[in-house]
This record gives C-alpha cells, structure tokens and sequence, in this order.
C-alpha cells in the first residue's frame, strides 16, 4: 500500500524500507505521507487544514452531541441517567484525549487499543481535539516518527561504516 506521495507503508529501518541511497525510508504519516521529514511538498498547508479539519469535525461532533443529549432531556429519564451521561461522555473524552496523545510519543499496545476500542469510540471528540492542538506545534506523531526514523538512519550508518575496506588487505598478527 503506499500513501499520495507514492512511499511504501513500512516503517523506518525495517528490511523493505531502502531508499535511492540503500538506507532506512521514513514511515508515512496519516495525511502528511514523507512530507514531515524535510517539512516541504505542502507540509504547512497540510498542516494547517489538518487543524482547521479536526476542530471542524470537533465542533460538528459536539453539535450532534447536543442533539442527542437534547433527545435525551425531551425523553424525561430523569436527572440521574442524564447526569451519568454527562459524565459518561465527559470520561470517555478525556481518555481519548489523554489516550491519543500519549500515542503522539510511543506506540500503542495493540491489545490494549482493542480493549479501549469502545471507550474511544465514545470519546472521540477528546481524540479530534487531541489532534488539533497536537498540529498546532507538529504534525501529529512527527516527533515519534522522527526519533525511529533517526535512530534507524544512524543503525544503517553504523552498520555500513563497520565494513569498509578490502579485508583481504588488512594486516595480520603473527
């Protein structure tokens, strides 16, 4: 699979992930493809929609919210069912925020993601707005994505430096 800018989907240092030079390829980001490594190819532009889309769909997100809860109100369930949606959602919110975040600075367990699955899913509006002021300062996941694609490049390095020189010639002890 490979994102608008034609890169492949792996990740940085893996076995499928060379490029022109035979070193580690960057790992594409979601709506920034390789642009965040040399911050060219419309980076700022991308950037910028990206926040104006995630407040966007925030606040569309939180308009239909306030339908539902209105739905709710007009229902008559009495203040304690409304008060534990409340709360229910504000939670949830604040997890996902908390929860995408901390997925901006390592990588998310998988089992653990599966788990909260439906819990993000109710706080989503925490995920949009974890995303907007994360594209405020970065693209979303930049600086994690940075630090792998740094560490592979200096592995590679490391690993094609090792070897130079005819080994034939060198000098034996005797």
């Amino acid at each position: 699979m490979s994102d608008e800018t034609g890169t492949p989907d792996t990740p940085a240092g893996s076995s499928g992930g060379a490029d022109r030079s035979g070193g580690p390829r960057p790992e594409p980001l979601r709506f920034f493809g390789t642009s965040w490594v040399d911050h060219d190819n419309g980076y700022a532009a991308r950037r910028a929609g990206v926040a104006a889309g995630s407040l966007a769909a925030a606040a569309v997100s939180c308009l239909v919210l306030r339908f539902a809860f209105e739905g709710i109100l007009i229902a008559g369930t009495g203040t304690f069912v409304t008060a534990l949606i409340v709360v229910m959602f504000a939670v949830c919110t604040a997890l996902a925020f908390g929860n995408t975040w901390a997925g901006f600075g390592r990588r998310h367990d998988p089992q653990r993601q599966a788990s909260l699955r439906g819990l993000l899913a109710i706080g989503f509006v925490g995920s949009l707005l974890a995303y907007f002021v994360r594209s405020l300062t970065e693209a979303p996941g930049e600086r994690l994505h940075r630090a792998e694609y740094d560490r592979a490049r200096e592995e590679y390095a490391q690993r094609t430096t090792r070897r130079s020189g005819n080994p034939s010639k060198k000098k034996r002890r005797r």
